[in-house]
């Protein structure tokens, strides 16, 4: 079942070697998108279609035990596109597939 969410959040890096970047879908949004999506694929992630400003791409969302909300990999292509700098706060659309 597809669905569309909206949200501000703000980007994070990973605490560790690798330079990943994320964006936490809000509880709210987490907990909606757990209820709606009946597939998922390896460790529970889950397809989407994600905006932010005028740029869009396919990723999934994953989910995080530890805070029990879904984690957005924002890639680095995305952070240039955007001028998207750790700390910011954006506005995120995500659509499930």
């Amino acid at each position: 079942m597809a669905g569309r969410y909206a949200f501000s959040a703000k980007l994070w890096r990973y605490p560790g070697e690798a330079a990943w970047y994320f964006i936490s879908v809000p509880k709210p949004e987490s907990a909606r998108i757990k209820k709606n999506v009946r597939v998922r694929r390896g460790w529970g992630s889950v397809r989407v279609k994600a905006k932010i400003g005028k740029t869009s791409w396919s990723t999934s969302v994953f989910p995080d035990s530890q805070s029990g909300m879904y984690l957005l990999p924002v890639k680095l292509a995305v952070r240039r596109s955007e001028s998207l700098d750790e700390g910011e706060r954006t506005r995120v659309t995500l659509t499930t597939t």
